[in-house]
């Protein structure tokens, strides 16, 4: 512990105590309890990703540092030590050809997905194509449409739409012919990342290969308007109309979401009127449209007018609109009608979502009410809506902010309790509000230090806060005491961070990097959530 290791170098309790009305603070240690006689499957995973995370350099050695586990080994801990290395591609991949060569074991057909999804959200697609490659000559996995619907995801996700169009074309390699559905599956994964000229080419290509439904068209209507281009998406349902498509409800609310969006809501009600001449009767989403349309305009009360139309007809709105409504009456410092929202939802038999709940804890923080926040988080808790790290966060900050450390310190200790394990976001809420309140240096220390044992690479912004607000004391030998803690961790990010605490020259990660290592040891640390 902080107070522990830092006390060493020179009494740093007591000089903070000679500035400042110092009261002595402990902290639980339990976040990461080993059993040694057959651990639970959450240990299992927690120890063997904080193993992949220690070994993701190629130079590595992993074998040996996962044989222990071997005796522990089935498909539903493979499962979740892969779902859990998301940003870990290639130490997925090493784990997954080590737990294949353990005598009896046989990885479920659902571990070839995580792996496949694993290595293209990580943007290894070398390796992601050489394991295909493999599978189908071992015949060991039968390489399924759905495979490749996840590779359209991967590609799109990393802004390379002509490489998920080519791996459309490589079905036929692995000895699937494409159909209608992978298509609709490719156009809506390229128009979901807005590469939609991409789908529009793509569309173009193949539209006289297949016999292309209102559904093909509707994406590609819906993703014209996502991006602002109604004249196309017009034009596309205009076609869709000219080659007989059977024209259904979702083509007419494509329609209508790409008309709202470009900011043409009176055509788009010109439209909602044609539908039942055209025997089509608008359904939950077709209202929907408007509501968010409205709420997008800050017209609340015009959004409240097609909502109460909703009522009248029976008509229930999706969980999105009813947030979408939330949170612009949030905005608009209603929030008691967006607790009336709230009710309404579980009347109707829609379940808020922690999104919902966030939107309303988001004014509660901002106006410093913090009784309320803590009640809604426990509302959350009773309704089965496990509070996330965006509703953590924002509570730990107010109460730091308004100076309710007491509050503060159990909220954080009951986290553990609630399947919820702090990830880099929510340590660096904690430190660095302490660090800016009058007497709470040590205390900072001390989650910045937890943060380390617990083997979660701090933010760059965090090293440097916590090294300068020590510097600012004089404690010089403390900053260099949690230098050499850094420099012994077993991961390579805080190691490399080392040299930050001590004010040398420093890799600095990227924002893009600090959100994969938020995501990553947000979910390392989060098993059973």
């Amino acid at each position: 512990m902080a107070i522990a290791s830092l006390s060493k170098a020179r009494p740093f309790h007591h000089l903070l105590c000679s500035f400042h009305n110092f009261k002595p603070f402990f902290f639980f240690s339990s976040l990461t309890q080993q059993q040694p006689v057959s651990p639970p499957l959450a240990n299992l995973v927690n120890e063997i990703c904080r193993v992949l995370s220690d070994h993701r350099s190629p130079h590595h050695d992993l074998d040996p540092s996962l044989t222990g586990f071997s005796s522990h080994i089935s498909t539903q801990l493979v499962e979740q030590v892969l779902k859990r290395c998301k940003n870990l591609g290639f130490s997925a991949h090493r784990f997954f050809l080590w737990a294949e060569k353990i005598p009896g074991f046989q990885h479920s057909d659902t571990s070839y997905h995580i792996l496949v999804d694993v290595l293209g959200s990580s943007k290894q697609f070398a390796i992601l194509w050489d394991f295909l490659v493999e599978i189908r000559d071992s015949k060991q996995f039968e390489i399924t449409p759905e495979i490749f619907w996840i590779i359209f995801r991967a590609y799109c996700g990393a802004n390379l739409p002509g490489d998920a169009i080519r791996a459309f074309d490589r079905m036929v390699e692995f000895g699937i012919k494409p159909s209608v559905h992978d298509v609709d599956k490719l156009l809506f994964v390229l128009c979901k990342r807005k590469h939609v000229k991409q789908a529009q080419g793509f569309f173009d290509g193949v539209k006289h290969e297949f016999e292309l439904s209102a559904k093909s068209y509707s994406i590609l209507v819906r993703g014209w308007g996502d991006v602002g281009e109604t004249y196309h998406a017009r034009k596309m349902f205009d076609e869709m109309v000219h080659r007989g498509c059977s024209i259904d409800v979702f083509a007419y609310n494509s329609l209508l979401e790409a008309l709202c969006k470009g900011g043409n809501v009176e055509e788009a009600y010109k439209m909602f009127g044609e539908m039942d001449s055209s025997g089509i009767e608008p359904d939950a989403c077709s209202y929907s449209v408007f509501i968010r349309a409205y709420c997008e305009a800050n017209d609340i009360h015009a959004a409240f007018r097609v909502l109460d139309r909703m009522r009248r007809y029976n008509l229930v709105p999706n969980l999105f609109t009813y947030n979408c409504i939330i949170k612009k009456l949030c905005n608009n410092d209603n929030v008691d009608e967006a607790y009336q929202l709230l009710t309404e939802m579980f009347e109707r038999g829609i379940t808020p979502d922690t999104w919902s709940f966030n939107a309303i804890l988001a004014y509660h923080c901002e106006h410093s009410e913090v009784n309320r926040a803590l009640r809604l988080i426990s509302r959350m808790e009773k309704n089965e809506c496990l509070p996330d790290r965006h509703t953590y966060n924002m509570a730990l900050k107010l109460l730091i902010r308004i100076g309710r450390f007491d509050r503060a310190t159990e909220l954080w200790e009951s986290t553990a309790d609630k399947g919820f394990y702090p990830s880099v976001s929510t340590y660096a809420v904690m430190v660095h509000g302490l660090c800016k309140k009058r007497g709470k240096l040590e205390e900072a220390c001390k989650y910045f230090e937890m943060m380390i044992d617990e083997g979660i690479p701090p933010y760059f912004s965090t090293v440097e806060l916590v090294r300068n607000r020590l510097l600012g004391f004089g404690f010089l030998d403390n900053v260099e005491i949690l230098a050499n803690k850094m420099a012994r961790s077993t991961s390579c990010s805080i190691q490399e961070l080392a040299n930050a605490m001590r004010g040398k020259t420093a890799y600095r990660r990227t924002r893009s990097e600090e959100t994969e290592l938020e995501n990553f040891s947000g979910s390392f640390l989060s098993f059973g959530q």
